[in-house]
C-alpha cells in the first residue's frame, strides 16, 4: 500500500517519528537498500510490517506491506506478503496519525 505525507505535516524528523511508531531501520545485506520494519511477535522476525520510503522535495512516499514469512528460496525476492489487506490499511493510518 502506498501513501504520501507532506514534509510540512511532520511534527518531528521522520526517523524519530517512525521510532515512536515502533519502527526500526534495517539494511538489506544484498542490495544495501534501507527500509523500516515493525515486528508483530516478540523474539521473532516475522510477521512484520515492512516500510520503504522515497523522498521528494516536499513529501515522503511510503510503500508498506506485511511480510508473513521469510523468503523460502535462496536468492529469491518473492515472499508471502500482503499489500492492500485491511491490516495493512489500518497500519498505514496508524503510521500517518503518529508522525503528523
Amino acid at each position: 500500500m502506498k501513501f504520501k505525507v507532506s514534509k510540512n505535516q511532520l511534527t518531528r524528523n521522520l526517523r524519530d517519528a517512525l521510532r515512536g511508531a515502533n519502527y526500526f531501520g534495517i539494511q538489506d545485506s544484498r542490495s544495501g537498500n534501507n527500509s523500516f520494519v515493525r515486528v508483530l511477535a516478540r523474539n521473532a522476525h516475522y510477521p512484520r510490517f515492512h516500510l520503504y520510503i522515497d523522498e521528494t522535495n516536499d513529501s515522503y512516499q511510503f510503500n508498506l506491506h506485511l511480510d508473513q514469512k521469510k523468503p523460502i528460496y535462496s536468492g529469491q525476492k518473492a515472499h508471502n506478503a500482503d499489500y492492500d489487506e485491511p491490516a495493512v490499511q489500518e497500519e498505514a493510518e496508524r503510521i500517518q496519525s503518529m508522525i503528523q
